[in-house]
């Protein structure tokens, strides 16, 4: 089992580096072309010459100046510049909240308004029909034979 053990790290080296190029954007690509990286790193990759050039001169590194936590994910949310808000605690969103339901109410109150308009208008065409018959479903009351 332990044989096999170089033949692994080398593998592993090698998708590291790979998925690493093809992750990084293009403007932290140094030296060469990304698609040239990608076929260097595949090509090179089995005597570890390609992954580790990539990783050497490829890719620009940023180091972390002043510290600022001890995990990568420490410094980010010590760095980072947009802070994340919960939607009940935004005040922007409660706003457009607010004006959407403005804006729909407006639209409602006009929809009641056409509705009663419209059905001013059937009553005034059918001011002869009965109040329970309406003549909305077209039936009219059988004829009676005395």
């Amino acid at each position: 089992m332990l044989r096999y053990l170089p033949f692994l790290l080398v593998l592993a080296l090698w998708i590291y580096a790979f998925i690493d190029c093809l992750n990084t954007p293009e403007s932290q690509v140094r030296g060469l072309p990304k698609v040239v990286w990608v076929i260097v790193i595949l090509l090179f990759g089995e005597v570890l010459i390609g992954p580790i050039a990539w990783l050497v001169a490829g890719k620009q590194r940023y180091a972390v100046a002043g510290g600022g936590g001890s995990t990568p994910s420490e410094w980010h949310r010590n760095h980072s510049t947009a802070k994340w808000v919960a939607p009940d605690d935004n005040p922007e969103f409660l706003r457009s909240l607010k004006e959407e339901n403005k804006k729909d109410e407006a639209l409602l109150k006009d929809w009641e308004a056409d509705l009663r308009r419209r059905e001013e208008e059937l009553r005034r065409k059918s001011g002869e029909a009965p109040e329970g018959n309406n003549g909305a479903n077209g039936d009219t009351p059988p004829a009676k034979d005395h």
